[in-house]
């Protein structure tokens, strides 16, 4: 019996904790204006898909949004807030927007790959207070990132400050969601071992 709960354990550990040293790893958010800090009723809508891989040094940002109240005029992701998931921070990649991202709108698509040890992926103060190289910029980002401390933005001429944004959480991996299920489903057939005994 206390061998299958170790190696339950074991199992839900991995399954958890693969994440946190896997690259690369992947971010979401989804995107409204109550999430923006202040909190406004902007009806707009998104979400935003970001990948960093620090092996590879690239930076994979997708995003798609729609019904804003103004024009985009800025995108990009704000980092390190003192609480995970909660607050403000300045921003931490280009600026004013990531090259490319659809700028005068009000609904669009993006996606583009960015070198994370190019200097040009960040916004200068971000290098200069995280060691004042691109790899500083690029270790502080990722673990802004594993500690839940950043945000994707999109800025409109209506909201200057953001009118849509959210905190960017794990994907977990297929691999953790599969381990995680063999765990869960072995707890069951212990569960039900014990029922029946």
């Amino acid at each position: 019996m206390k061998a299958r709960l170790f190696v339950f354990a074991l199992v839900l550990v991995l399954a958890l904790g693969s994440n946190a040293f896997a690259d690369p790893i992947s971010y979401f958010a989804l995107l409204s204006g109550p999430n923006e800090f202040p909190p406004n009723a902007s009806p707009g809508t998104g979400w935003a898909l970001v990948t960093i891989d620090t092996i590879a040094h690239t930076l994979a940002v997708q995003a798609s949004f729609s019904d804003l109240m103004g024009l985009t005029t800025a995108a990009h992701i704000h980092c390190c807030t003192v609480t995970p998931g909660a607050g403000a921070a300045g921003v931490a990649t280009q600026t004013p927007s990531f090259i490319g991202f659809p700028l005068g709108v009000t609904a669009g698509v993006f996606a583009n790959v960015y070198d994370t040890l190019d200097a040009a992926t960040y916004r200068a103060g971000f290098i200069s207070a995280n060691g004042g190289t691109p790899a500083g910029a690029e270790a502080a980002l990722a673990l802004g990132m594993a500690d839940g401390k950043t945000y994707f933005n999109i800025h409109t001429n209506v909201f200057p400050g953001g009118e849509i944004r959210g905190f960017l959480v794990p994907v977990p991996e297929p691999a953790s969601i599969l381990l995680l299920g063999v765990g869960l489903a072995g707890l069951v057939g212990i569960g039900r071992k014990r029922l029946q005994s």
